[in-house]
């Protein structure tokens, strides 16, 4: 068994903190927010997760050096905004070799980095590695069975982290696609902005079809454009997390888009969610390494405008219906 600490106390690192003491594993929480760690150390309660309760033995600190010290594994689990500022803060207390599995998902607007180049950039005595998937938090949290995918620089670590993370219902593979991974992770939450805004706008299960179909085929082009492998976008981190966040209303990116498309702002539908979404975050971030690359990311940049420069939603999908026809794959050869 394993000493394991999670950094940061959202709904995704507290339901990974009460599985993984379920697993037999020693488990610390860190948090920023002294009032949050307070809050839990009272009630053993969670913010929206009322049906998680946490173990008195469970360790609960707003000290990085305590929740560092002598732990086998650092789960990365502070919003995508918050992982640089975490991590040179991490600094002073990470020793060699120290093994962090980044769970946020997202890419640095001002940088275009993934969270993994992030780390490693102000950790690099770190040994980096992601997990990622069709995840959300509120059925990890209640055991409900759930899939991720684990990628590491070396098949030795990605392994041992599977052996730690699985259980019963929690089940993990290996990939050395770290890349792959995060793009996928992190492009997904734009996309189930886009799905979640034309469920605002009132449109049927055909328009989520394909927001969904073209969404894997613009985070495909534009995650192997930047080195991932395509098999990475046809499995758990791409196709898999991809349409759990596009049909399911635990998704704050869906609810999001779905109060957009009901006429609210970008501002105004994020402090009715009252939670992070990630997706606003990294579509800037995606539609500029689109740009940077030359990929065309027709959904992205119409969730770009939407969000940051007025334009309305019906509009935008109208302007994707009516883009200039195309072939569907350019790979598959003509008959004579």
């Amino acid at each position: 068994m394993a000493n394991i600490s999670i950094i940061g106390a959202g709904t995704w690192g507290m339901s990974l903190a009460s599985m993984l003491y379920k697993g037999g594993h020693q488990v610390a929480v860190w948090s920023a927010l002294a009032e949050e760690i307070r809050s839990m150390e009272k009630t053993r309660q969670v913010k929206n997760l009322p049906d998680l309760m946490l173990p008195e033995d469970m360790v609960l600190t707003t000290s990085l050096e305590e929740a560092m010290s002598g732990r086998d594994i650092l789960v990365m689990a502070v919003p995508s905004i918050y992982v640089r500022q975490t991590a040179k803060a991490m600094a002073p207390h990470c020793r060699f070799g120290q093994l962090i599995v980044n769970v946020a998902k997202g890419i640095e607007e001002a940088t275009l980095m993934t969270l993994s180049a992030i780390l490693e950039e102000e950790l690099p005595e770190a040994n980096v590695a992601v997990l990622s998937g069709p995840s959300h938090a509120e059925e990890v949290s209640r055991g409900l069975p759930t899939t991720c995918v684990v990628g590491a620089r070396d098949e030795r670590t990605a392994v041992y982290i599977q052996n730690q993370f699985m259980s019963p219902v929690f089940r993990v593979y290996t990939s050395p696609d770290i890349l792959g991974i995060e793009i996928g992770g992190a492009l997904k939450n734009v996309i189930a902005l886009a799905a979640g805004i034309a469920d605002g706008l009132g449109y049927g299960d055909n328009t989520k079809a394909a927001l969904i179909t073209r969404g894997i085929y613009e985070i495909t082009a534009l995650g192997t454009a930047l080195g991932g492998k395509q098999q990475t976008f046809g499995g758990l981190s791409g196709i898999g997390d991809l349409i759990v966040t596009c049909a399911s209303m635990h998704s704050r990116n869906r609810r999001a888009g779905i109060l957009i498309g009901k006429g609210y702002s970008m501002e105004e539908a994020m402090a009715e969610v009252k939670m992070v979404v990630e997706g606003v975050y990294s579509a800037r971030a995606g539609y500029g390494l689109a740009r940077k690359y030359g990929i065309q990311m027709p959904i992205v940049e119409e969730v770009c405008q939407v969000l940051f420069e007025g334009k309305p939603a019906k509009e935008a999908v109208q302007d994707l219906m009516l883009r200039d026809k195309k072939i569907e794959s350019s790979s598959l050869p003509w008959q004579e």
